[in-house]
């Protein structure tokens, strides 16, 4: 339990030390007192979220420490997996420093914020104004249900089921979705290696081909020209070198007579003639020895355009081809055939499928069971707490299978008679929140192990003997949970065994809080301003006396001196 809360510099508490009991817990005060405040200090330490704004001013920082005494096994092995050992005591601390950062420490050890939350909610649970939330969202009513149930064995077996469900599903989902990708992928391997083979590209064989195909055309352009060049020297036509020759020579010797040396000039003009004859023949037999063949042209420039399609196909070369070839050859016989294990995981899932169907409606009937007994339990707190025409169902649908099984639970609520059932969420009325509220919280009080319940105001929105029904059922509570409670009402704080003022007062020109545990006559006079103002009457006064010793037998000693 929570033995002592010690608070420095949190906003306008600058210091303060907090004992508290071990059941009924009660802190008043005027409004604007500080109340809220020790409040957000509590959660502090418990891990929730801070900011810097909550630091006094002037200070550096804010320090909020909460002793706790026999801690339960549970909260021991928690401490013990962050490598903290512990005789039964933990001292929880947290310092928020002014310029945003914030340190945490448990048994004086730096700690984590994370591990201080985790720690706080198996500590303590605190119902706030705002905490009336869980009531407004139908989606927490059954986990409410299945708290006060206190039996999980059949949740547990279920959510174990539905899980190893799901890996199955999403083992069989990704192995379904791999063979597809696989298949796909086979079939464009296939295709490549079959494209391959058809046309029988090898190594090499486009650089061969594109070297071959350069040198036959070249080839054909040297033919042309030797045979052009043949042509010219000796052809058909009278315009060719040899036929000019003999016109020079035939000139030269029709005017021997008068040419000297002529004889030698018709001599040399022969002997050309024949050496152009003999440069015509040699010119032709070279274009014979060099023929193109345009067979074989024809078969490597149809062997080239076939060899470019498939590349330009493939974006790549051919010897890059011929590699992806084999490639995808080895690609393709160590691919892994899923055909078996998809076989085998159907079944599985579907033989899953019925044990978790089975489960959630074992599970199903099992909450239909509890939510009448919870109903039950919740009416009989609730006509205690002067709501007696009150009617209470569960609206129990079915649904998608989902990890908290198949079942949706509203609360539905009559708050008078004659008016028909509507959702929990529908109910306006504050006082009646709070005491529904407080009901849940009774109901399931002896369902968890949480040994500490936090109450602000928990009173909103009653009066009168509602008020005073819901401090009997907080001090029934507090019998078997620690108790802290902010209120306004005096019928609730007579029925604490432990009562704290918190109180606003000026020093040195500035405004501080502090919290003072009362006695007796402290007591009186806390219950009688609360009663009828400040200050409050002789008879008020008397009134409250009464009210306490009635409700505190042990103060009647007390009374009598």
């Amino acid at each position: 339990m929570l033995t002592e809360i010690y608070i420095e510099n949190l906003a306008v508490i600058e210091k303060a030390r907090i004992p508290l009991c071990g059941n009924f817990n009660v802190f008043t005060g005027e409004t604007g007192a500080g109340k809220s405040i020790l409040i957000h200090g509590i959660n502090a330490v418990l891990g929730q979220r801070v900011t810097k704004d909550i630091v006094r001013t002037g200070c550096d920082k804010a320090v909020i420490s909460a002793l706790f005494q026999n801690i339960d096994d549970n909260v021991k092995e928690a401490l013990s997996e962050f490598g903290i050992e512990s005789d039964g005591e933990l001292l929880l601390t947290r310092e928020i420093l002014a310029d945003g950062g914030s340190i945490a420490r448990i048994n004086h050890k730096t700690a984590t914020i994370g591990a201080l939350k985790r720690l706080g909610e198996m500590l303590i649970d605190i119902h706030g104004q705002h905490d009336t939330q869980i009531l407004m969202s139908s989606d927490r009513h059954m986990e409410i249900i299945d708290r006060f149930g206190g039996d999980d064995s059949l949740l547990n077996s279920y959510q174990e089921s539905f899980k190893t469900l799901q890996k199955k599903a999403k083992r069989l989902s990704q192995l379904v979705k791999q063979d597809q990708q696989q298949q796909k992928k086979s079939d464009y391997l296939k295709n490549l290696v079959s494209d391959v083979e058809e046309i029988g590209l090898k190594i090499g064989e486009e650089d061969e081909i594109a070297n071959s195909l350069e040198r036959l055309m070249k080839s054909e352009n040297i033919i042309t020209a030797l045979k052009f060049a043949a042509s010219a020297i000796d052809n058909d036509d009278s315009a060719n070198a040899v036929s000019l020759i003999q016109d020079a020579a035939g000139a030269v010797d029709s005017q021997s007579d008068y040419i000297e040396d002529s004889e030698e000039l018709v001599s040399r003009l022969k002997t050309t003639e024949l050496e152009l004859r003999d440069i015509s023949e040699t010119l032709r037999n070279l274009a014979e020895d060099m023929e193109l063949d345009e067979m074989k042209l024809a078969k490597l420039q149809s062997r080239s355009n076939a060899i470019r399609e498939l590349t330009r196909s493939y974006v790549c070369t051919g010897d890059e081809l011929v590699k992806r070839c084999e490639e995808a050859k080895a690609a393709l016989k160590d691919m892994q055939d899923n055909e078996e294990e998809i076989k085998q995981l159907r079944r599985e899932k579907s033989e899953l499928l019925t044990e978790v169907s089975n489960r959630a409606k074992a599970l199903s009937s099992y909450r239909i069971e509890t939510a009448k007994r919870f109903t039950n339990c919740v009416l009989e707190q609730l006509q205690f707490l002067d709501m007696p025409g009150v009617r209470l169902e569960v609206a129990h649908r079915v649904g998608k299978l989902t990890l908290q099984g198949m079942d949706s639970m509203e609360l539905m609520i009559s708050a008078n008679k004659g008016e028909s059932l509507k959702p929990l969420a529908k109910i306006a009325s504050g006082g009646e929140l709070s005491r529904i509220m407080l009901a849940l919280k009774c109901a399931i009080a002896d369902k968890d192990s949480i040994p500490t319940m936090i109450f602000d105001e928990i009173d909103t929105g009653v009066s009168g003997r509602a008020a005073q029904k819901i401090g009997i059922k907080l001090s029934e509570l507090g019998s078997v949970r620690q108790v802290l409670c902010v209120t306004h009402l005096s019928q609730i704080g007579i029925m604490a065994e432990n009562h704290l003022k918190i109180e606003k007062h000026q020093e040195n020109g500035r405004t501080s809080t502090k919290v003072t545990t009362l006695d007796f006559e402290g007591r009186v006079y806390e219950i009688g301003r609360i009663m009828c103002g400040e200050p409050p009457s002789e008879l008020i006064l008397k009134s409250a006396r009464e009210e306490l010793i009635k409700q505190h037998p042990r103060f009647a000693k007390e009374n009598e001196n």
